[in-house]
């Protein structure tokens, strides 16, 4: 079934795309500024909202439940696509679940980062929005 395996490649790319950015936040220093002093700073003050933390730890828990966020998805999608796929097509809900969160990472994609993570969203909510539609024409 076609939609079966968009389902699993839209969440794979997902996935994918989670997985990386969990790695980048823990295991380099890709989410540094490239100015010492703005990292320094965020590491010395705290958000207006409390004094628990730093701007720095808020920033790396951010980018941390943000890639958990993604891995969610395709933790979800990926094996009830290749094992309950009529679940799947049998339910309003978790069809088309995954394409307003895909639609939603899109829209924070396009205004808020860079054109790697717009292209994979991309890509795989057009796979989404294409499974939704063949499940339920």
């Amino acid at each position: 079934m076609i939609s079966q395996l968009l389902f699993i490649i839209g969440a794979s790319i997902f996935g994918l795309l989670g997985f990386v950015h969990l790695i980048y936040t823990f295991f380099t220093d890709k989410f540094n500024a490239y100015d010492p002093d703005v990292t320094a700073a965020m590491k010395g003050t705290s958000p207006v909202l409390t004094k628990e933390t730093t701007v720095w730890r808020a920033w790396i828990g951010f980018n941390a439940s943000h890639s958990l966020g993604a891995i969610f998805v395709a933790a979800i999608y990926i094996p009830l696509a290749f094992s309950h796929i009529q679940f799947i097509a049998n339910n309003s809900w978790f069809s088309v679940l995954p394409s307003i969160i895909g639609f939603s990472y899109l829209l924070l994609a396009k205004n808020y980062w860079f054109k790697i993570p717009f292209f994979g969203i991309l890509i795989s909510t057009i796979c989404f929005v294409s499974a939704f539609v063949l499940i339920n024409t």
